[in-house]
């Protein structure tokens, strides 16, 4: 199917974990502007196991993904017919989440004979500094820090993507949910350790800053890894525990999050540094945390480096900025996604562009 490459508004689903989002974006002269977006977030229902479930996150899609559909259309005052194209997070992600979400785009888009783009999730993130007024131009550095991924990302265009860094272990996120579980604090651990640590010591307690060793020798400068910080803090705890002494849980969490914005910023800039990059854009869930925004902020300023930064609303995963995403894809592709796109949970960023392939790649 071909579409109007002049394509303008876009209806977008994202199903990727455990929250379901629909979203109305539109680009006019220039500026993708959100219509109308809506999340119906299971944290409630997965807090008490203390981690996202599967196959509740699934069924919960499936309950919630029509009345968001219709919320959100509502909201928008638009008829589905007078949409150019519809979207959906196909990859990554966990399989059945995702097949929810795509199921129903390529139905609506069928149904409506509208065109239909499978979106990368993590594509979706690095569009979604778009939906700020300031935006970048290319090329630039991403730090997409989440609950799942922590990369760091070259772009030299959208369709041009180069990771430069990642974690080798827990995202930066996956330490945020397993330290907080650790301390007692509720899920999501990230805005729980946030709080937690406003009024806790963050030099309290000394934690190492993970480093990745290179098979010849040294290290790789650009690498995180948390695995080492989060069995730091169990063995603190462990150790308090042990000599009967009350969890200065407040102290604990300021001193973690301490580590981890250092170690992420501090590599973020050397990387921005060593490769020329003179701006960085930050996106992704824990780009929300307002210590890692303000001392990224001052990081690039005392380094004359400019920062981008993905507004809060749109920093966790939501469906505004997969239709972003689609929106840029639509400026430059001659064709939609195939309607036989199928869903892959686990697919590298740098293949995003076979999503748009005829024949589908799956």
């Amino acid at each position: 199917m071909r579409y109007n490459i002049q394509a303008q508004t876009v209806l977008a689903l994202e199903t990727s974990c455990d929250d379901s989002a629909a979203a109305v974006v539109r680009r006019e002269e220039g500026q993708i502007q959100v219509i109308a977006s809506n999340i119906a977030s299971q944290d409630g229902m997965h807090a008490k196991w203390g981690g996202v479930v599967p196959e509740m996150a699934s069924r919960q899609h499936l309950e919630a993904l029509p009345f968001l559909v219709r919320q959100t259309l509502e909201e928008s005052d638009l008829e589905i017919t007078s949409l150019d194209a519809v979207a959906a997070t196909v990859a990554p992600g966990l399989a059945g989440s995702l097949m929810i979400g795509s199921i129903t785009a390529r139905s609506l888009a069928a149904l409506h004979q509208l065109p239909f783009l499978g979106v990368h999730h993590l594509e979706g993130h690095l569009a979604s500094v778009f939906l700020s007024p300031d935006r970048p131009s290319p090329p630039y550095l991403v730090l997409l820090v989440s609950g799942g991924h922590t990369e760091l990302i070259s772009v030299n265009s959208f369709s041009d993507f180069n990771r430069l860094g990642r974690s080798h272990d827990d995202a930066a996120g996956e330490a945020f949910d397993k330290v907080a579980r650790l301390l007692g604090l509720p899920y999501p651990g990230g805005p729980s350790i946030e709080k937690a640590s406003e009024i806790g010591d963050p030099d309290k307690f000394s934690f190492p800053k993970g480093r990745v060793s290179r098979p010849e020798g040294g290290f790789y400068p650009y690498d995180f890894s948390f695995s080492g910080l989060k069995t730091a803090v169990l063995r603190q705890v462990e150790k308090l525990n042990k000599d009967r002494e009350a969890l200065p849980i407040n102290d604990l969490a300021a001193s973690f999050q301490k580590v981890v914005v250092d170690v992420l910023v501090e590599r973020t800039i050397r990387c921005a540094i060593d490769k020329d990059l003179t701006s960085v854009v930050l996106v992704g869930g824990v780009a929300a945390n307002k210590l890692l925004r303000e001392v990224m902020t001052k990081r690039a300023n005392d380094n004359g480096v400019n920062l981008f930064l993905a507004p809060k609303a749109f920093c966790t995963d939501n469906a505004a900025m997969i239709g972003a995403a689609a929106l840029i894809r639509l400026e430059s592709k001659l064709r939609s996604s195939s309607l036989e796109l199928g869903i892959k949970p686990r697919m590298p960023l740098a293949e995003a562009g076979l999503l748009y392939q005829f024949p589908p790649p799956f």
